[in-house]
């Protein structure tokens, strides 16, 4: 099992599959090291993997994850090798994701509860086609959030905009959540 922590490089695509659907989408990881010389952080090279993820993380990934967010996948590593036709070899590398999850030491995120039965596409806050909002165009996933977070338009989310109850359930609780000074 591999860890890589990165960029989404690619929109996550999703097929129906005679197995229940897959997701895949490009991940963009580049390694950092500091420069003792310069007295800076330099960026290595960028590698670039295919994330593959099945069934409900595959469905749940659809209205998570965005072009450019920064991402932690784990999961198995498969590297390919293939012979093209005019003599040269290539290599590619997939990762068939376990878990993948926002890097939340570059930012926030709010987590949703989809319970068995349920998973569907999700659209996501804010406007289309802005930075957390959905993917522009007839492909995007409608939401069946009643109250999606507000954003100032630019897709950005303050803390103080995101309810204090971000799940739903299937059975009824509390109104509000009280607030825990922390």
């Amino acid at each position: 099992m591999v860890t890589l922590v990165g960029n989404a490089a690619t929109q996550v695509e999703w097929r129906e599959t005679a197995t229940g659907g897959v997701a895949r989408f490009r991940l963009a990881v580049t390694a950092r090291r500091f420069d003792r010389e310069r007295q800076s952080w330099v960026d290595g090279a960028t590698s670039f993997y295919t994330v593959w993820a099945a069934r409900a993380l595959g469905m749940n990934l659809t209205g998570s994850v965005a072009i450019g967010e920064p991402v932690v996948v784990h999961g198995r590593l498969k590297v390919r090798d293939e012979d093209r036709k005019d003599g040269s070899r290539r290599f590619s590398a997939d990762v068939d994701a376990v878990a993948v999850g926002h890097d939340i030491s570059r930012g926030t995120s709010a987590f949703r509860r989809v319970f068995r039965g349920e998973a569907a596409p999700v659209g996501r806050a804010g406007p289309p086609g802005a930075e957390g909002g959905p993917a522009p165009g007839p492909e995007a996933a409608s939401s069946g959030a009643a109250d999606p977070v507000p954003t100032d338009g630019t897709g950005a989310v303050s803390a103080k905009d995101i309810p204090a109850v971000v799940w739903e359930s299937a059975t009824p609780v509390a109104e509000t959540v009280p607030s825990t000074p922390f």
